[in-house]
């Protein structure tokens, strides 16, 4: 008897990768301040995203006559979502740790990285947010099933101090699925399309 190989990972080689890393133990107590706590980050992630706006449009240029997304630029922009994304898992209950000020790799519990891609298509970026319509449909009901999962998450710290691991992972995996197809689609960052995938 054979026994089936259990199934692969899907898009292990996607080149948006997101991850968060699981913690043993949270606050009961910070789930009541996290939000507050984050202020200061949310203003500066509120000009920081004027930034990204306005990198986004020259890159659609340099896209459009060269092929390319300039590497200086891409770079700030991949450390801009990476320290939004730091941001999000705290004030979304993921992590205890206050983010740092700061984009860089290595600095949080949290991967986010995107792979920088040598040659873009000219065409595909006039269409890439026509493409993605089928994932920010789902997105949205993905969206609202974990903003419910958040709120479950809140009473299970305040009464275990864990958060419980398969809703752990089903969040990690929308914001997963929403990054691929924010980097594709907005920040046009890559040619290929996202799969249908919380993994």
């Amino acid at each position: 008897m054979t026994v089936p190989a259990p199934p692969a990972p899907a898009a292990p080689d996607y080149p948006v990768r997101y991850d968060v890393e699981y913690p043993e133990g949270l606050s009961r107590w910070k789930i009541f301040l996290k939000w507050l706590f984050a202020i200061p980050q949310f203003i500066v992630l509120y000009l920081l995203g004027i930034v990204l706006s306005v990198m986004v449009f020259i890159a659609f240029f340099s896209i459009l006559f060269t092929k390319k997304w300039p590497r200086g630029m891409f770079d700030f922009a991949v450390q801009i979502q990476r320290w939004t994304s730091n941001v999000a898992t705290y004030v979304l209950l993921e992590r205890d740790e206050y983010p740092p000020f700061s984009g860089e790799a290595g600095e949080y519990p949290l991967t986010y990285e995107v792979d920088y891609n040598v040659t873009l298509s000219r065409w595909k970026i006039f269409l890439k947010w026509l493409f993605a319509i089928p994932h920010w449909i789902l997105l949205v009901f993905l969206g609202i099933a974990a903003y419910v999962v958040v709120i479950i998450a809140f009473f299970a710290i305040l009464f275990t101090g864990q958060y419980p691991r398969g809703m752990f992972d089903f969040n990690v995996g929308v914001f997963r699925w929403y990054q691929r197809v924010y980097a594709y689609s907005y920040l046009l960052m890559t040619d290929r399309y996202p799969p249908f995938s919380l993994k």
